[in-house]
């Protein structure tokens, strides 16, 4: 099992995954419990606007990936904030106008955008080591960012009309939040692509919350679910000659799918015994 990551790439593809787990896992839960899976999916596929800006430029796609993602959480969060836009239309305006610029940008672009995929679908085995610095960079602010704000954090996703009472400033947190959100996914875009980073953000969150309402549990149980499906997934996708990213994805939506249908099964039989 062990003999694929003899390999220097699978070894490196090991070791974003990893550094994409912690981040993911712990973000991954604000995301489900505050329920702005929506949301975090706009930041994700506006974040192909700085894709195609870093072509157009000729500077770091994922640097771009990174500009476009904050200023589209902030805007986005400003938008729902501050006027009568419902949050849906805001979601749809933010993810289709990143789309169209991207497009515009690699279009206007000199040539050919080789990688252009692995931005799109993900390509965790062609990682370099240059996005493992950032990766874990971008990991350390964000463990940092929670451990600052838990409680206010806390508040924000279960209570916020206690937080705003309480004098907490609620709409500066939730930035932040989105902040986090778009770090996150400047992490995932290289392990799972921008297109299916929703997936591994939110799974691994839904599948902890079975288990536990306590949040650090929850965030705890969360980052070990990303690793186990991160390892998992790559193996598979070594031995059975698959998508990488694809593979995880699949590996993680099936054991959710089989986990809801067991607790369904559960819950039925203990209503059939009280009956």
């Amino acid at each position: 099992m062990f003999e694929a990551f003899q390999f220097e790439f699978m070894r490196n593809a090991l070791m974003a995954g990893l550094l994409a787990s912690v981040a993911c896992g712990i973000v991954g839960v604000y995301v489900v419990v505050k329920k702005i899976v929506s949301m975090s999916g706009s930041i994700a596929h506006a974040s192909f606007g700085g894709i195609g800006l870093g072509y157009f430029l000729k500077f770091s796609p994922v640097l771009g990936a990174m500009f476009f993602a904050l200023l589209s959480a902030l805007s986005m969060g400003l938008a729902v904030r501050k006027t009568r836009l419902p949050e849906d239309t805001v979601t749809g305006i933010i993810w289709a106008l990143g789309m169209a610029l991207g497009v515009l940008f690699i279009g206007l672009s000199a040539g050919y955008a080789p990688d252009l995929m692995s931005y799109l679908f993900g390509n965790i085995l062609t990682v370099p080591a240059g996005d493992l610095y950032l990766m874990l960079a971008l990991d350390v602010i964000i463990v940092a960012l929670v451990i600052i704000f838990y409680k206010d954090f806390l508040l924000l996703c279960f209570d916020e009309e206690y937080a705003t009472v309480a004098g907490l400033p609620v709409t500066g947190l939730y930035l932040l939040l989105l902040c986090m959100i778009a770090l996150t996914v400047v992490v995932l875009i290289r392990v799972v692509g921008m297109i299916l980073v929703i997936a591994l953000l939110t799974f691994p969150a839904a599948l902890a919350r079975q288990f536990t309402h306590d949040l650090k549990k929850m965030m705890l149980l969360s980052v070990v679910f990303d690793m186990l499906f991160t390892f998992g997934g790559l193996w598979l996708s070594f031995v059975l000659n698959l998508a990488s990213g694809a593979t995880i994805i699949l590996l993680s939506g099936t054991v959710l799918l089989i986990s809801y249908v067991v607790r369904g099964l559960r819950q039925k039989t203990h209503l059939s015994v009280a009956d």
